[in-house]
């Protein structure tokens, strides 16, 4: 079954289409336009699911547009289907990222313990137990939030960025502030993963997200990297939903 994936985030949309598990098609762009849907369904005609994660409101020219040239289209919403239960005070307000994070992450490591990571613009930690129930996670500043506010909210420190190399200890003011930055996050998530571990020895950390690379050779745990997570979770909602339907 040939399936369109659609994830649109703060700054790009990626589109994505799976066969079965296999990925066939990637693409970040800016804007989603009718022609390229339309571009997509003349390139991949056996497209006939559909599911949809959006950070805002969805314009209804564009789900419109779905619902005329395929037959299953699903919007992630807090009312939608999961492969898993959801143990959270505020589950509309629960990002759908982090609900396709741990998605992605449950079909990784199915039936155990385990930590999502996204790195992102925000790091957001996920937690969902070995008996499928999400407990919840933390949200902290991403590493380019952390360096913009250093610079905005202060008179004399500079706009830096990520560097490779970088002392523990800076010795200057722009080795002090990436040193700062980072060593704060790499500290940051050794510990997350430490504390979960002592209560859940078995615990599995997937590291994802745009700075998931960078990071992933320089924490101290042992981490597995997937940087389409995200997709691949949003695959495993619309196949669960595929099947509750055609059971209905």
């Amino acid at each position: 079954m040939m399936k369109l994936l659609i994830d649109i985030g703060n700054t790009l949309i990626k589109i994505a289409i799976f066969d079965n598990q296999q990925m066939l098609y990637f693409a970040n762009i800016e804007k989603l336009q009718e022609k390229r849907i339309i571009k997509i369904k003349d390139d991949f005609p056996e497209i006939s699911h559909v599911i949809i994660s959006s950070v805002a409101d969805l314009p209804v020219e564009l789900i419109s547009v779905l619902n005329n040239m395929f037959s299953f289209v699903l919007q992630l919403d807090s009312n939608t289907s999961l492969p898993f239960d959801i143990q959270y005070k505020t589950p509309k307000t629960l990002g759908k990222d982090r609900i396709a994070i741990v998605a992605g992450a449950s079909y990784i490591f199915p039936k155990q313990n385990v930590l999502a990571i996204d790195m992102g613009t925000a790091i957001t930690y996920d937690f969902l137990s070995s008996d499928g129930i999400y407990l919840g996670g933390n949200i902290s500043p991403g590493m380019q939030m952390r360096f913009k506010a250093l610079n905005k909210f202060t008179r004399n420190l500079p706009l830096l960025s990520s560097q490779d190399n970088f002392p523990f200890l800076g010795d200057s003011t722009e080795n002090a502030i990436i040193s700062g930055v980072q060593t704060g996050i790499i500290f940051e998530i050794d510990a997350y993963i430490n504390r979960l571990r002592e209560e859940y020895f078995d615990l599995k950390v997937v590291l994802s997200g745009g700075d998931c690379f960078f990071f992933a050779e320089k924490l101290k745990n042992t981490i597995f990297v997937e940087r389409d997570i995200v997709l691949k979770g949003l695959n495993r909602i619309l196949n669960f939903n595929i099947l509750n339907n055609n059971n209905e």
